[in-house]
């Protein structure tokens, strides 16, 4: 809200509810990428999404052997940059409905209230944005 008091207070009241939105998917994406950066360095240092900051970091735990094997890390790691790559070349629209489905874990209902449209467009977006990756990355996975 801050900052479209600040850039855009000069606006029409008719353009904010769009210019929120901007505003707030930048925001969400902009988490995203810091969230994947810092979780990238927390799996070696130990460390769980929902541990505070402040505590200090655990040893590694591998508990089958399989994670600590650097050939499973590296082939993980070009699966998840080819889905990021795929995820880029969705549309706006059907990325923020596949994020929002799969990663944020929001229904239908509540999809279709944070991207304000209708249910039957979420639907649609996230069928075809599956439909895309499935088609994208079926040698990956």
């Amino acid at each position: 809200m801050f900052k479209l008091v600040e850039k855009y207070a000069d606006r029409p009241a008719a353009e904010w509810g769009a210019l929120f939105r901007t505003i707030l998917q930048s925001r969400i994406n902009d988490w995203h990428r810091r969230q994947r950066i810092r979780n990238r360095f927390r799996v070696w240092f130990g460390r769980d999404q929902d541990m505070d900051e402040s505590e200090p970091a655990a040893e590694p735990d591998f508990p089958d052997g399989e994670s600590a094997r650097p050939d499973k890390q590296l082939q993980s790691d070009r699966r998840i940059a080819r889905l990021e790559e795929a995820l880029a070349h969705l549309s706006l629209r059907q990325r923020q409905v596949f994020l929002l489905r799969c990663w944020e874990g929001l229904d239908v209902r509540d999809t279709a209230r944070a991207m304000s449209c209708s249910e039957g467009s979420v639907k649609t977006h996230y069928s075809r944005a599956v439909h895309q990756l499935r088609e994208w990355l079926e040698g990956h996975w």
